[in-house]
């Protein structure tokens, strides 16, 4: 304004010399005629009036001017400041929509079973068969330990009881002819209770030989040790050759682990529990039903939960020490994805709820009152909400819980140009709701924004 101001007074400016020298001119040439006259017959005339280029000389210097003080005034009037247009911003109302409400927590895996292999009975080791590391079914012998020598000692527990039912055998025949006897009384009764102790003596040695031949069975299985279950078993933690099951505890040779299924252990804090516990006696759900839940797991590499089982167990009591209650999901696992010691996200859906409002979480901002979104009014002035978030769904949308309206127009886009207070040119848009095979694949990328899916092109046509 300035500037125009200064270039239109420079150029009056300009004018108004011309104009002055034009008037200086046009009286020069009249004085000099006048004094042409005076030199001439001027004086036997009488003087005459001013020549009449004179008096249009003049004239036309008073046109110039005035014509010079109305640019300026003009040029002036011109130049006043204009406030420039209110910015443009991309606006949106809320996707409504059903959401699933989940409790969202860390734990960790445990195996299903896990047992470490121990020496039971005394004797060097005499073979490993089995790789470390490798799948085994039940029943396969993993480790030999000595077996000779309690084959050798069951033999000799299955002779003994051999003999001592040679032994009773005897002596039943013999209670049965003293009994004979007796009755037709050719021997004395203290025979008959001789023979009747005898019999009793030897029946109780062959149920000894029988105990001590099943010990030397059982001792003599105890050389092989076998899988109790389908798993994989460690690393052996002895050596062919060195003695085993002399000492206290006894020796461990190796472990073996279940990994199909696996479990998932969690913690729930009291406050969680409190809300559940609510929202299933709302629905009228048993603690048994509540075990039925599903469970969804996810690695610390995975985008999404894809991993799919069911609660196994519920602790009865909260932990004073932590304040919160031990929870534990039992998940398929057959590809072994899963190992025991990982740290998992784990989600629990357990509220179904109706139309609830989302909108991209990218619109969001947070300050000393918390998080907030920025909305423009009917008379399309910027205002700033206060809202209450919920959890966030596939695709960047952001449950709000309470402080938005259905109606109300969210910026989504722009949100620099957007001041508290201010007006601006809001461009209606609408938010895109994620694909349905968004959740199949996992969430998006880190980075992808519901609106970054819109071309330049797209974005100007839908304005």
């Amino acid at each position: 304004m300035a500037r125009e101001l200064a270039g239109s007074t420079a150029g009056g400016l300009l004018l108004l010399m011309r104009a002055g020298g034009l008037l200086a001119g046009v009286e020069m040439q009249a004085l000099k005629i006048a004094g042409a006259e005076n030199n001439g017959v001027a004086q036997m005339n009488p003087a005459r009036p001013f020549h009449p280029g004179l008096i249009e000389g003049r004239h036309f210097a008073r046109i110039a001017i005035a014509a010079l003080a109305g640019i300026t005034l003009a040029g002036c009037e011109q130049n006043t400041y204009v406030a420039p247009p209110p910015p443009k911003v991309d606006v949106a109302v809320p996707i409504r929509k059903p959401v699933t409400r989940y409790l969202e927590v860390t734990g960790n895996t445990a195996p299903i079973k896990s047992v470490d292999l121990v020496a039971r009975v005394q004797g060097f080791l005499e073979s490993i068969n089995y790789k470390d590391g490798e799948f085994v079914k039940s029943g396969t012998t993993l480790f030999t330990i000595e077996p000779e020598t309690y084959k050798l000692k069951l033999d000799q527990a299955q002779a003994a009881q051999v003999g001592a039912e040679a032994s009773l055998k005897q002596a039943e025949q013999d209670y049965k002819r003293q009994t004979d006897l007796v009755a037709r009384q050719a021997v004395s009764q203290a025979t008959l209770d001789t023979s009747t102790s005898t019999r009793d003596n030897a029946q109780a040695n062959l149920q000894q030989a029988q105990a001590n031949t099943q010990m030397a069975e059982v001792n003599y299985g105890y050389t092989k040790v076998a899988a109790p279950f389908d798993g994989y078993v460690t690393a052996h933690l002895v050596s062919v050759g060195e003695l085993v099951g002399a000492s206290s505890p006894p020796t461990q040779l190796a472990t073996i682990v279940a990994l199909d299924p696996i479990y998932v252990n969690f913690n729930v804090n009291e406050q969680d529990v409190l809300r559940i516990r609510a929202e299933a006696l709302r629905r009228g759900v048993t603690v048994a039903e509540l075990r039925q839940l599903p469970v969804e797991v996810g690695l610390q590499t995975e985008q999404g939960y894809p991993h799919e089982g069911k609660l196994d167990y519920l602790a009865p009591t909260i932990n004073q020490s932590t304040g919160t209650l031990a929870v534990r999901g039992l998940v398929p696992n057959p590809n072994r994805t899963m190992l025991p010691g990982y740290f998992v996200r784990v989600r629990v859906p357990y509220e179904k709820s109706g139309d609830a409002l989302l909108v991209p979480d990218t619109a969001l901002g947070s300050d000393q009152g918390g998080r907030y979104l920025l909305v423009v009014n009917a008379e399309n002035v910027v205002e700033q909400r206060h809202v209450q978030t919920g959890p966030t769904e596939d695709g960047g949308l952001l449950v709000i819980e309470d402080g938005l309206k259905p109606d109300d127009r969210v910026v989504i886009a722009g949100i620099l140009r957007a001041i508290p207070g201010q007006k601006v040119d809001p461009q209606l848009q609408k938010i895109e709701q994620p694909k349905a095979d968004a959740k199949a694949d996992g969430a998006k990328a880190d980075g992808a924004k519901p609106d970054d899916s819109k071309s330049s092109s797209d974005k100007a046509s839908s304005k």
